[in-house]
């Protein structure tokens, strides 16, 4: 799995753990426990994060002088995740960092998703529809609600009613995608090298690209009101929370 990240984002607390915790939790969840981070800036902080997961999730004690250790007083990790720390350059675009990872994916089948964006997807119903339509890519796909209240006018410009934060008719695209490994062919050396714009956008021409419907919970997280609700969320039931 590639996880496109931006650091600053993927480690904005959510409920005590980085979003991109929650992301790879909801990945684990349907035995997805490969990952491969693409970073850039702050790529270090993610490095340290998971460097000190251990005793920083964990009861130990700590011998110190001469004999120093630490020994773990739990026997099983809670996370048993394999994770690739990849630097890609502080300036590379999404599409260039997918290039410099593809090498580490081994040929493979991939999920690829953003660093800010948080949803119960099915998975397993996501790859069942990715494997029947034998295409390179699906992204899945999510309506998203209005966030303002819609008025009904006449064309005289009475208001005939309002509907309030209404879902929208359109799709947008919420990440969680699957790429088969022919979409190498689609790469290039370019730094700038766009996900969307440039791969993507090649893939629709071609007719390569799919859409999964979600119909259920989808967030992305770009303003610090919007950290602040899904850390709401969470306290309140966490929505993307599809592990036990």
């Amino acid at each position: 799995m590639a996880e496109a990240n931006y650091a600053a984002k993927a480690l904005v607390d959510i409920g005590g753990r980085p979003i991109l915790w929650h992301i790879m939790k909801v990945y684990a969840a349907y035995n997805f426990n490969e990952f491969v981070l693409t970073l850039g800036h702050g790529g270090d902080a993610i490095k340290q994060y998971f460097l000190d997961y251990k005793p920083m999730t964990r009861d130990f004690t700590l011998a110190l002088g001469e004999q120093s250790r630490i020994e773990y007083l739990q026997d099983v990790d809670t996370e048993d995740w394999q994770i690739t720390m990849a630097d890609t350059g502080l300036e590379t675009n999404k599409g260039g960092r997918l290039a410099r990872v593809i090498k580490y994916l081994e040929g493979e089948v991939f999920h690829l998703t953003y660093g800010d964006g948080l949803g119960d997807i099915d998975l397993t119903g996501l790859v069942a529809f990715h494997k029947s339509h034998g295409k390179i890519a699906t992204v899945t796909g999510y309506q998203p609600y209005s966030q303002y209240g819609i008025l009904n006018l006449s064309e005289a410009g009475e208001v005939t009613g309002f509907q309030e934060k209404p879902r929208l008719l359109d799709w947008i695209n919420a990440g969680f995608m699957i790429f088969e490994p022919e979409v190498r062919d689609y790469l290039t050396d370019d730094l700038a090298l766009d996900l969307e714009m440039e791969i993507m956008k090649r893939l629709a021409e071609d007719g390569e690209l799919m859409m999964y419907q979600h119909e259920g919970f989808w967030r992305s997280m770009d303003t610090f009101k919007e950290a602040q609700e899904m850390d709401r969320l969470w306290h309140e039931g966490a929505p993307w929370k599809v592990w036990a």
